[in-house]
């Protein structure tokens, strides 16, 4: 922003800074706009990442509930042989996704249902509940993991957009106004000066007249 040192006092720059004014004004109420936006998103991101973890929390009791039963009926090392041969899980795929402008990333795979299901069918009941149970805690882990990066994601974009809209609103407007008053007194000022200068002139045209009239007077009656 240019400083009233470097600021051209004209009636053309003085349109383009109310100009530039009411963009600025429509750029805050937008950012306001989108503020409170991201404010309701967040909120909603966050009763939702509670619920998950919430949700998890209880899944993974049942998880290692499942586990123990599953030593007590299968044994320990029954359980831990079979652990080992459990299918590898398909690669984890990171999408990103729109969320008000911003980028959220959204995971999907992890999972192999079809190989895994075909597994399960050879494995005792005990420790087939208990890998269906960690199958489950680990989609889980995913959601919560999504939401949690959703609402990190989020919240610098609430900072961002507040730092946004506080610097327009209370640094940049304020100089444009400034500006507006500086180019208006100095326009006044010059109006002024050249109402005094034209007032000045139009004195001395009608003294240098007067000095003719006189002078062709006296012209007259030296005759």
């Amino acid at each position: 922003m240019p400083t009233a040192l470097n600021i051209r006092p004209t009636r053309l720059e003085y349109i383009r800074t109310k100009r530039r004014i009411l963009i600025a004004n429509k750029g805050l109420k937008l950012l306001k706009l989108k503020r409170q936006a991201l404010i309701l998103e967040f909120f909603n991101a966050s009763k939702t990442a509670a619920a998950l973890r919430s949700s998890l929390q209880a899944e993974l009791m049942k998880g290692y509930q499942s586990i123990r039963m599953a030593e007590m009926l299968a044994g320990t090392m029954r359980l831990e042989n079979e652990a080992m041969k459990i299918p590898q899980l398909s690669k984890l795929l990171i999408k990103p996704k729109n969320v008000m402008g911003v980028r959220i990333p959204k995971l999907e795979g992890g999972q192999s249902e079809k190989i895994l299901t075909e597994h399960l069918l050879e494995l005792p009941t005990s420790i087939s509940e208990a890998v269906k149970a960690f199958q489950q805690v680990h989609k889980m882990v995913l959601d919560v993991a999504e939401k949690e990066t959703t609402l990190r994601k989020l919240l610098y974009e609430i900072e961002k957009t507040k730092r946004k809209s506080n610097a327009i609103e209370n640094v940049f407007i304020p100089r444009l106004l400034s500006a507006v008053k500086f180019i208006i007194f100095r326009l006044d000022e010059m109006e002024r000066d050249t109402f005094i200068m034209l007032k000045t002139v139009k004195r001395k045209m009608g003294e240098r007249e007067q000095e003719s009239i006189i002078k062709k007077e006296e012209e007259i009656l030296a005759k």
